[in-house]
């Protein structure tokens, strides 16, 4: 008999590897899936924006500076305002039938979010809603970016084919870093620095059985994109001369410095011109769906005098490589991107905040290599090495994503020279950041909803498994006193703990919300501690297998 279950046992062990193995393959097969299919999704996204800027400016997002700059100056304002009645048209449709949210475009806060809360889940819906409404308000010359929108779009396609294969939770949020990655990859024709977001941002950790199929996807990216649009990095900048490194590297972190004051300033504009209006339109009884014209009319004033402004600003940023700008001009633009961008995004326009900080940090770099010319002519490289360096160094900071950030760059400009700079830089901006705010413009952002992902594993399961997922379920009974201590089943597990401490009780009663005199279960101490317990160790497996 002891043989016979010894038997059965091996053989059991044999089938889950087995089973395991399968499972492996399915999720490198989908991960190629959604790799190519978040391509088209972004490729897609991409020509969506280039209608709209095409109807609004005469041209295609790649030149939008020209063709607002070609308008009269009724036309390029009124281009900005006209997208933000149409944004308010979306975001009245999807609110009225459950698309988005809280009247509000998505991006890649709500992939961390679905990664950390729902296990993966995104609606396909939504996702289209917020690409819609993120390609109406770049098209028509909102100042935000459209990576964010993209890695969205891209998790979305990814949660929609992985929802009905039965993968486990683990699973789920892997593929989920498939879809960001491969949105990455083909929105900046940068496979490696997908790979190395979907890590870093989206999942926040490096675990080994992760990397294989985030990688996959991000190849395959990669490959449907370069056949379609071709193969060449975004920017093409011109020869920057001999770089000194014991005069350049010095001054890139001085450079790294001054990037780290501006990410800081831009996130703190953020933050508190979306309170101030947010508190502004509550106090005087305004609907949110008025927010996106009041904020088009801004930026489209803005936009009259300086057009660098408007969507993305690759335009802008190849022309300040060009050495196109004055120093004098490179500082108003830097304050004026920083403004029209906070504008965009505190008005509930769609959009990112990655290329802002390119465009912003473009603008610094270059006009800090400019001073240096006229300051030590020919001893150092030239304006258009520190405008490389801005652009990872802002960036960086304000996405709190250093890594990811300095090989964007690398592969946007196809520049590796500048590697040793760059990374001082961006770690200086970046740490300067942190130091100052605390927390990344995503972190913010969940921060806003509850979520503090600052405290890693243990605050996110405490804030986000449910009373009703661990509870003992009960029959209905005899009502609960009105003076009995009671949980409900959509309190957090760290709540219940707290209340559990504070009643001094083993175990208490749980209600529901909508009658909340009637006992639906039991959750005791030592099970809530014992559902805590076995989730801290499957986080853990998960980080570091």
């Amino acid at each position: 008999m002891p043989r016979k279950i010894a038997r059965i046992l091996i053989a059991l062990r044999k089938l889950r590897r087995r089973l395991q193995r399968v499972d492996v393959l399915r999720v490198w097969t989908l991960a190629v899936l959604i790799g190519a299919a978040a391509a088209y999704g972004v490729i897609g996204f991409r020509f969506a924006i280039d209608a709209v800027s095409s109807l609004a400016f005469g041209e295609d997002e790649g030149g939008v500076v020209s063709g607002a700059a070609s308008l009269t100056t009724w036309r390029a304002w009124a281009a900005p305002v006209i997208g933000g009645f149409v944004v308010s048209g979306i975001l009245y449709l999807a609110d009225r039938f459950k698309w988005l949210t809280g009247g509000r475009g998505q991006g890649v806060a709500d992939v961390i979010e679905a990664r950390a809360v729902t296990g993966g889940h995104i609606s396909l819906r939504a996702g289209l809603a917020a690409a819609t409404v993120s390609a109406v308000s770049i098209g028509a010359g909102g100042s935000a970016g459209r990576e964010g929108p993209a890695v969205h779009l891209g998790a979305t396609i990814a949660s929609i084919l992985n929802r009905k294969l039965g993968f486990t939770a683990k699973h789920r949020r892997a593929l989920l870093g498939c879809g960001a990655a491969a949105a990455v990859s083909a929105s900046f024709n940068a496979p490696v620095a997908g790979v190395l977001f979907a890590l870093e941002v989206i999942l926040g950790n490096y675990a080994l059985s992760m990397f294989g199929p985030i990688a996959a996807a991000s190849v395959a990216a990669a490959i449907v994109t370069r056949i379609h649009l071709g193969d060449f990095p975004a920017f093409a900048p011109p020869d920057y001369g001999a770089v000194h490194n014991t005069i350049d590297v010095p001054l890139a972190a001085l450079l790294g410095v001054f990037c780290g004051l501006v990410a800081s300033g831009f996130l703190q504009a953020v933050e508190r011109m979306t309170v101030s209006v947010r508190e502004f339109a509550q106090n005087r009884n305004i609907s949110y769906l008025l927010l996106p014209p009041i904020g088009g009319v801004i930026v489209g004033f803005i936009g009259i005098f300086y057009p660098e402004v408007f969507g993305v600003g690759y335009e802008a940023v190849t022309k300040a490589l060009n050495g196109d700008y004055a120093i004098h001009l490179l500082v108003i633009l830097v304050l004026m991107k920083a403004a029209a961008t906070a504008v965009t995004l505190s008005c509930r326009f769609g959009g990112g905040v990655f290329s802002p900080g390119l465009v912003i940090g473009a603008f610094m770099g270059a006009a800090f290599g400019a001073g240096l010319s006229q300051i030590f002519p020919g001893a150092t490289a030239s304006p258009v090495y520190y405008a490389m360096i801005g652009m990872g160094a802002v960036s960086g900071a304000i996405l709190g994503a250093p890594i990811s950030t300095t090989l964007i760059v690398f592969e946007l400009t196809g520049e590796y020279g500048i590697t040793v700079s760059l990374m001082v830089a961006v770690a200086i901006a970046t740490l300067i950041t942190q130091w100052t705010c605390g927390r990344s413009f995503f972190h913010w952002q969940l921060s806003r909803r509850g979520y503090d992902l600052s405290e890693g594993p243990q605050g996110i399961i405490l804030k986000t498994m449910r009373v009703r997922e661990v509870m003992e379920k009960m029959p209905p009974g005899s009502p609960l006193p009105a003076d009995a201590d009671r949980l409900e089943t959509g309190q957090s597990l760290g709540a219940a703990l707290a209340k559990l401490n504070e009643a001094e009780e083993h175990g208490l009663p749980v209600v529901d919300a909508a009658d909340k005199d009637q006992i639906v279960g039991y959750l005791s101490r030592v099970k809530a501690l014992a559902a805590y317990n076995k989730a801290l160790i499957d986080e853990h497996i998960e980080h570091h297998t």
